[in-house]
């Protein structure tokens, strides 16, 4: 599985970050930077925290 980020609708908000600092973050210009793309099954439940927590559904799980 995997975690897709839709840039243009991604606001910097850091929410996910805060759901799941060990796979993304954001860096210093406010952009979001994913930690690793792949995710394994221990990762998923983080993930999907990540996507449920944007405020613009800007992440989603493949």
């Amino acid at each position: 599985m995997k975690i897709v980020v839709n840039r243009p609708r991604c606001e910097g908000h850091g929410l996910c970050e805060e759901a799941a600092p060990q796979l993304m973050h954001l860096d210093d210009d406010g952009e979001l930077v994913l930690d690793r793309e792949e995710i394994g099954e221990a990762d998923i439940p983080l993930a999907n925290a990540a996507v449920r927590v944007c405020p613009v559904a800007a992440l989603r799980v493949e």
